[in-house]
């Protein structure tokens, strides 16, 4: 029993030494059985994925609930309140909706653009999973290149959109496309900046490094410029208000994803709203030390931070109006770009003379 409750106690609080005892025992029964170790680590993997799908599946019907409640209080309103206890089940029904819903295919697509759209969304967003830090050890894969494979991952969301604009053979889908690879590679370049900063502040760009790196508070003190351009950054590589252009439904009718429906339609929603929570993960593990805190386990206190940078994207976008395309451009290369070299160069000094 002793070493049934030291498991559980490793499990909560260092999911890496549990994990491993599993991993472990697996391999000396599988080898019982003589049948060969890799078939046992694809199982594992697969596992792993698995429970990725399934997180990302609730975590995504939790947020979109928890953002109709945060707009309806912001607005005076109460939002969701008649399926299930605080109207929690609300999103469950728009699931099942959806899922029964026709899916059509215009007539006049380019098929291959058309399918491979949705895909491609979503499957960058899947791919970020893959070194998550949820935890003390628990992630999949802490790779020394983190960083730089977010950012490669994520960059495959310009493309999905893109086969969506042009695929869709629809003229206001196409500049949906099109506004959506301008606004997201231009903020995707003071976010890599705020990043570059934060690498160079923890000396690494393993994310478990550079949690591990921060002092008790974080670096959200050290530097507070980042942060708040990381949200404003984040905000608009995710198409969310106020930089939701490339949806923009009184210009474009919903933009690239005017000719989906159905289950594609729900890639395209499920992407964002996964991708509303990476942006806030990255936020925690970037400037809020990700997994450290006292008394929780590191898996709820990611959480926990986590949600709270969703609650200030939230807020951002439920506080701002909808701005003009131009300024949204201007914005990101006469603002938050100079702002965001002068902070990385100004973090360099102080690092090379302190």
């Amino acid at each position: 029993m002793t070493a049934f409750m030291q498991f559980l106690k490793d499990l909560l609080y260092d999911s890496g030494k549990a994990f491993g005892l599993i991993y472990d025992g697996g391999h000396k029964i599988w080898a019982g059985f003589n049948l060969p170790p890799l078939t046992l680590d694809i199982i594992f993997l697969l596992i792993a994925a698995a429970c990725a799908a399934a997180f990302i599946a609730i975590n995504a019907l939790f947020i979109i609930w928890f953002e109709r409640k945060i707009s309806a209080r912001m607005q005076l309103r109460r939002g969701p309140n008649r399926v299930g206890i605080f109207g929690i089940f609300q999103t469950v029904a728009d699931t099942i909706k959806l899922l029964i819903k026709e899916d059509i295919t215009p007539k006049a697509v380019d098929k291959l653009a058309f399918f491979l759209g949705p895909l491609l969304v979503m499957t960058s967003t899947f791919m970020v999973f893959l070194v998550m830090p949820f935890g003390k050890g628990l992630i999949a894969a802490d790779l020394n290149i983190g960083v730089i494979y977010i950012l490669a991952v994520t960059g495959l969301t310009v493309l999905g959109l893109l086969c969506a604009g042009w695929g869709s053979n629809n003229k206001y889908s196409l500049i949906g496309g099109m506004r959506s690879a301008a606004q997201i590679v231009s903020y995707e370049i003071p976010n890599v900046l705020v990043m570059l900063t934060i690498v160079l502040l923890s000396g690494s760009m393993k994310l478990g490094d550079i949690i591990a790196a921060q002092p008790t508070v974080g670096y959200v003190w050290m530097q507070p410029v980042a942060f708040i351009i990381f949200l404003i950054a984040s905000n608009a590589e995710i198409n969310r208000g106020p930089f939701d252009l490339p949806e923009a439904e009184s210009e474009l009718v919903s933009g690239f994803i005017t000719e989906y429906s159905g289950m594609k339609f729900a890639f395209f929603f499920l992407a964002e709203y996964t991708n509303l929570f990476i942006a806030g993960a990255l936020g925690a593990v970037l400037f809020l030390g990700g997994w450290t805190g006292p008394v929780l386990p590191p898996f709820m206190w990611f959480m926990i931070k986590s949600y709270f940078v969703v609650f200030l994207l939230m807020w951002i976008r439920w506080t701002f109006p909808r701005i003009r395309v131009d300024h949204l451009m201007e914005f990101a290369w006469k603002v938050l770009i100079p702002i965001a070299l002068l902070n990385l160069v100004v973090t360099a000094f102080v690092i090379k003379f302190h």
